[in-house]
């Protein structure tokens, strides 16, 4: 009897240990899909949301930082007409143009400016890139590549560094009048992703 209630012992202390670790797996699995990054400064889009400063956002209201779609921009990444949600569905709000009456940041052109990310997640990075709109972008249409200039006009190298969990870069802003979109793009350096993000600024 004593042996039959050893193994039974065992058989149940390995089932909750069992039971432990898969917990554990679902867990850290729960968390890392939780969080991320999104750009801070300019305002962009997903702190608009968030904040509730425009309404109607859907789920980027309650997870700005989860935009996140292939990298690879402008060459690749998501699609024209989805670059603000990253190619995300489950974003499409951000790409909505809402008739150009996004609230804007403004900005000096030509001036310094430092650029900040607030990142829930620090993932080992590439570099990050800032593209702004060429002069006579429409606001009331949804962005594709044409309506960028073909290069960002400040990129910030990070050589697979980990970035802070308030990342800042100074940089200097393009020298333009007027309304613009500044598209930032994070990209990650040991995955196939980029967290993408839409400032409308006023120059």
């Amino acid at each position: 009897m004593r042996k039959r209630s050893t193994v039974k012992r065992k058989t149940v202390i390995t089932a909750v240990a069992a039971m432990g670790i898969a917990g554990a797996t679902i867990f850290v699995t729960t968390g890392s899909a939780q969080g991320h990054g999104y750009a801070s400064s300019p305002t962009s889009r997903q702190v608009h949301c968030a904040e509730g400063t425009v309404t109607d956002c859907g789920a980027v209201q309650h997870e700005p930082q989860s935009v996140e779609g292939p990298k690879g921009f402008p060459e690749a990444g998501p699609e024209d007409g989805t670059i603000c949600a990253g190619g995300n569905e489950g974003f499409a709000e951000l790409d909505d143009p809402r008739g150009g009456e996004w609230p804007t940041t403004k900005l000096s052109g030509g001036a310094n400016h430092t650029f900040s990310w607030t990142n829930t997640a620090r993932h080992s990075t590439t570099d990050y890139q800032y593209f702004v709109t060429k002069d006579g972008w429409d606001p009331s249409s949804k962005l594709t590549r044409a309506d960028l200039e073909s290069e960002p006009f400040l990129t910030v190298p990070m050589d697979g560094k980990q970035p802070e969990a308030t990342e800042s870069h100074e940089g200097k802003l393009p020298d333009k009048s007027g309304r613009h979109l500044i598209v930032a793009v994070w990209n990650i350096a040991d995955t196939a992703n980029a967290f993408y993000s839409c400032a409308d600024v006023e120059f």
